[in-house]
């Protein structure tokens, strides 16, 4: 499958809801992994991304005018020893001590479904990376209603082992703006990677739906130390 542009998917869609990026940058040497969340309700616009240990968690911006915490506030990035976990949703914690009491990623998920938000059923999507003695691969999973009834729940889990230097896979809640929201369609995109950490970032920032974009993490890990940078760019500041 043809490599995509990033910043032209984003653009071209108003809408994708939040999304996952994970793969390998240009040069070879870094783990890369972003997540953004957008929001059409106050409710959802009214968050940022603040640091948790080392990862983040969703906070209200103005704490006086949150409503219902239930699906926006999570901590979206979390870590478990050289395992990097990031997903949209409080899976992050399912992930989190599954894969520390032995089990693997896709195990971690049967136990989840869409979230709960009839008419739109958002799909759960999830990613997980490992960096360790100078190896690098990553998981990504989506759990998604059958074509928008709630009745079942399909689950789809996609592997990648060794990517190649400036490519990545980009994974995203809805598929365009609606009502109801469609969901994502299809195996993650291919996408390249390009340029250092703030390049990236900004170029990722900039694409997003100006009126709709909420808060952005990148994350640049070394792959021969595991030594990390990492970026939070919020709209509420």
């Amino acid at each position: 499958m043809e490599q995509l542009s990033l910043e032209q998917e984003l653009e071209r869609n108003g809408y994708p809801g939040r999304g996952i990026v994970i793969g390998k940058s240009a040069d070879g040497t870094k783990a890369v992994v972003a997540y953004f969340i957008m929001g059409r309700s106050g409710n959802s616009r009214n968050r940022i991304f603040v640091t948790e240990g080392e990862g983040i968690r969703t906070e209200a911006f103005d704490p006086s005018k949150l409503e219902d915490p239930s699906l926006i506030i999570y901590a979206p990035v979390r870590v478990l020893g050289d395992w990097t976990i990031v997903t949209n949703g409080d899976q992050t914690d399912t992930v989190y001590e599954g894969m520390k009491a032995g089990q693997t990623f896709e195990q971690c998920l049967r136990c989840r479904e869409f979230e709960p938000d009839a008419p739109n059923y958002t799909p759960r999507i999830s990613g997980v990376l490992s960096v360790a003695d100078g190896n690098f691969g990553y998981e990504m999973s989506i759990l998604k209603s059958n074509n928008g009834n709630p009745a079942a729940c399909n689950r789809f889990c996609f592997s990648y082992k060794d990517p190649l230097a400036g490519e990545g896979h980009f994974i995203h809640t809805y598929m365009h703006d609606g009502s109801p929201l469609p969901s994502f369609e299809g195996e993650p995109k291919p996408v390249k990677l390009q340029g250092d950490i703030d390049e990236f970032t900004g170029k990722v920032w900039e694409s997003l739906n100006g009126e709709n974009k909420v808060s952005l993490f990148v994350r640049y890990i070394d792959i021969t130390t595991g030594k990390y940078e990492t970026r939070v760019v919020n709209k509420n500041c």
